[in-house]
């Protein structure tokens, strides 16, 4: 017989839930981690995510605040008094956390919140405020550790004991000169074991380039991958320190870069709750399906077309499919492949010629070869060598367009400033339906005359 221990969380609470057990169920979640909880809430179906909230006491509100997904925030805290809200705000420790959350909620809420800091506390926030939150400026924390070049080693130890804690994430200390520019880093594992009487300036490295505060952050994620770092310091355009971007906040944009390349592909936002209610998970999708039906009607419009040709040749109709799902394959392969290189930074001017040149040998050579066994298979079953030469040619020009298409697609959408991994799926679909019709039909239309 299984006990309550060996279920997770989430089952603990829906039979908790189901019996009305409500002492149970906060005592569970008075033994969970902030981060816990907030897995928890964002796990849960609307009723049961309303249930664990009510139940957390102000402290812990506070806490898990912080751990969770910013859209739930301003969800859960959509029908709660400002000045409560505002009161709860005013716990969370991290002012990166603060803004993230502050940047989804309404701007009410936001000036009464910076009229109750003090000055110091309110420059930092609206420091944060000042930048789009996809920029390393949005990224960053302000909580950092930074000394002069010419003290001693043994001064900046005595420095750090007048701390009861430095931040989180901390692999390195940020030098600057007297007037806050930034100059260096001076790395713990070195100040720990080197001569305390050295200077910062013998045993600092600069070696790491500071990044530039309106930098995207999948810039900013790569430099992270490509250099292996666990913080970097963050500057703004006179050299002037920030600061500092930590291993933590890159995972989350790796995660939400990953997100948006999977979800953008089927018309989903990377935000989408996954427990959201009807009326707003409907409304979320209804542009993308609406997109698409219009794409539908396109194709469907070729093959009006060429109504006659197909009531002749009842086989067209039976085959169509195939000459339209094979170049999605095709193009949908190099969209993908295309995308993923452009995320990563590798596709750049110099070699998207050769990138382009080398998908169109690829589509040029798989459809010469499938529609060969294509061809030979429908003369076989149909008893008709036109209709397999048909079939064949419209599957090489097909699939040969679909990989140029996506190819080129990325870049131009990118040119116009519109997300490829959005809607490059739409068009890409739209290409090669409406090139496979017209293709298969018109050359049976021209053969069949």
């Amino acid at each position: 017989m299984s006990t309550l221990a060996d279920h997770t969380p989430i089952d603990k609470l829906n039979e908790l839930l189901a019996s009305g057990t409500y002492d149970q169920i906060r005592i569970l979640i008075g033994i969970l981690k902030p981060v816990d909880i907030a897995a928890l809430l964002e796990s849960s179906p609307p009723r049961e995510r309303t249930v664990i909230w009510n139940l957390l006491v102000q402290e812990q509100r506070a806490d898990v605040l912080q751990e969770l997904d910013e859209e739930l925030v301003g969800d859960l805290l959509a029908h709660i008094p400002t000045d409560d809200v505002v009161h709860m705000l005013e716990q969370v420790d991290s002012d990166d956390d603060l803004t993230d959350i502050l940047q989804h909620l309404p701007d009410a809420i936001t000036h009464q919140l910076l009229r109750s800091m003090d000055s110091q506390d309110r420059d930092r926030v609206e420091n944060l405020l000042s930048y789009p939150e996809d920029t390393a400026g949005g990224l960053m924390d302000t909580d950092t550790i930074s000394v002069r070049t010419r003290v001693t080693l043994d001064v900046v130890l005595r420095y750090l004991r007048r701390h009861t804690e430095i931040p989180k994430m901390t692999d390195n200390i940020f030098v600057v000169n007297r007037h806050d520019e930034y100059i260096g880093l001076l790395p713990l594992r070195k100040l720990l074991v080197s001569d305390p009487s050295m200077k910062v300036q013998d045993v600092m490295t600069s070696e790491i380039e500071p990044i530039p505060a309106d930098m995207h952050e999948s810039e900013v994620a790569a430099i992270f991958a490509r250099y292996d770092l666990v913080s970097a310091p963050v500057i703004d355009q006179k050299g002037n320190l920030l600061g500092r971007i930590t291993i933590d906040d890159v995972v989350d944009v790796i995660q939400d870069e990953a997100d948006h390349s999977l979800l953008g592909m089927a018309g989903l936002d990377e935000d989408d709750d996954t427990f959201a209610p009807i009326v707003k998970t409907v409304r979320s999708r209804t542009l993308w399906l609406g997109a698409n039906l219009v794409t539908a009607f396109i194709a469907s419009t070729v093959i009006n077309i060429f109504e006659e040709t197909i009531a002749k040749v009842i086989a067209l109709a039976v085959l169509m499919p195939i000459v339209a799902s094979m170049g999605g394959v095709a193009g949908s392969q190099t969209l993908t492949l295309v995308i993923r290189s452009m995320a990563l930074g590798q596709l750049v001017d110099s070699n998207q010629r050769w990138l382009i040149n080398r998908e169109l040998a690829v589509g040029a050579i798989n459809g010469i070869v499938w529609s060969l066994l294509v061809a030979l298979a429908v003369t076989l079953v149909f008893d008709d060598i036109t209709l397999g030469f048909v079939i064949a040619l419209a599957l090489i020009i097909n699939m040969f367009t679909a990989v140029l298409a996506g190819a080129l697609l990325p870049s131009i959408l990118k040119a116009m400033n519109i997300d490829p991994a959005v809607a490059g799926t739409v068009l890409l679909t739209t290409i090669t339906d409406v090139a496979g019709f017209l293709s298969f039909l018109g050359l049976a239309t021209i053969f069949y005359a």
